[in-house]
C-alpha cells in the first residue's frame, strides 16, 4: 500500500539537512554557467532558505535580490541567512510574484519548477517580471538518474512496496529531464535556450546522517517514510544502506545531478 507524498515544504528545519545543503553546492556553480551581471537586479523565485539567492548575494554584486517563497518559515530562514541589504523577501509564488511587468534583469529558480502545478503558467509569470534582454534561469534535481540519495531512496521503497512506484519523483515530474527543460522555455519564447548538468557530491557522514532527514516527513520521499509503520520503516532503512557505498571511515559517498537551464527575454 503507498502513501501519498507530501508536495508542501514548510519548515526550514527539515529542508536543510534533506535537500538544502545539497542545494547551496550547486547554487554557485549554477551561477557561473549564467552570463555574468555585476549591478543586476534579481528575483529568486522559490527561494526557500536561500540557497541561491544568497549565492548571488555573494558572487554577483546585485543592485538587488527578491526571494519569494510561498512559505513564510523559508523566508525567515532565507533573511536569517544574510546580514546583506540587498536581499528582501515577500510571500508568493511562481504564478504570482509579487512585483511589476519587467521589473528584474534575471529572474532564477532552484529546485522549484518540478513541484508547481502549472509550469507553463510560471513561466510567463517569471517573463512577465524580466526585462527585455533580461534572462531566465533555474535548475532542477535529474531525479530520473543523476540525484543518487533520492534514487536509491525510491528504487529501495519500490522493492519494498510496488505501489510506491506511482509516488517516485523520476516517474512523476517531467521536468527533470534535459529536453523537457528546454521544451519548456522554448515554449515560453525565450531565445538562446540552453541546458546543462550540475554534477555535486553529496557525501554523508554516517547511516544517521543519510538516513534522519527521510523522517521529516517533508518532500515526496520523506512524506513516504515518515508515514509508514515502524516496522516497515525499519525494513526500507535496511534495504536503503544495502544499496549505499560505504568508506572505511563509515561515510556515504555519494552524487547528485542537476539540470540547469536558461533562456533570454527578447
Amino acid at each position: 500500500m503507498s502513501n501519498r507524498p507530501t508536495e508542501e515544504w514548510t519548515s526550514d528545519e527539515s529542508y536543510e539537512p534533506y535537500i538544502g545543503r545539497w542545494s547551496r553546492l550547486v547554487a554557485p556553480l549554477f551561477l557561473r554557467w549564467l552570463p555574468g551581471r555585476p549591478g543586476a537586479s534579481w528575483c529568486d523565485v522559490g527561494c526557500g532558505t536561500g540557497a541561491l539567492a544568497h549565492a548571488v548575494l555573494a558572487a554577483e554584486r546585485p543592485a538587488g535580490v527578491l526571494g519569494v517563497d510561498p512559505s513564510e518559515a523559508f523566508l525567515a530562514g532565507a533573511r536569517a541567512g544574510t546580514a546583506d541589504p540587498a536581499f528582501r523577501g515577500a510571500t508568493g509564488n511562481a504564478t504570482a510574484i509579487p512585483a511589476g511587468d519587467g521589473e528584474f534583469d534575471v529572474v532564477v529558480s532552484a529546485l522549484m519548477l518540478n513541484f508547481v502545478p502549472e509550469p507553463r503558467a510560471a513561466l510567463a509569470e517569471m517573463r512577465r517580471v524580466t526585462r527585455s534582454g533580461g534572462l531566465i534561469g533555474a535548475y532542477v534535481w535529474d531525479y530520473a538518474e543523476g540525484m543518487q540519495l533520492i534514487r536509491l531512496f525510491w528504487d529501495a521503497a519500490v522493492a519494498e512496496d510496488p505501489a510506491a512506484a506511482e509516488l517516485d519523483e523520476g516517474r512523476r515530474f517531467p521536468l527533470c529531464r534535459p529536453e523537457a527543460l528546454r521544451d519548456l522555455f522554448a515554449a515560453a519564447g525565450l531565445g538562446d535556450v540552453d541546458v546543462t548538468a550540475i554534477e555535486v557530491p553529496t557525501v554523508f557522514t554516517g547511516v544517521d546522517d543519510l538516513w534522519r532527514p527521510f523522517l521529516g516527513g517533508q518532500g515526496p520521499a520523506p512524506g513516504y517514510c515518515a508515514a509508514l509503520p515502524e516496522e516497515r520503516r525499519r525494513d526500507l532503512r535496511d534495504r536503503l544502506l544495502a544499496l549505499v557505498p560505504r568508506r572505511a571511515d563509515g561515510s556515504i559517498p555519494l552524487r547528485a545531478r542537476a539540470w540547469a537551464v536558461r533562456g533570454s527575454v527578447p
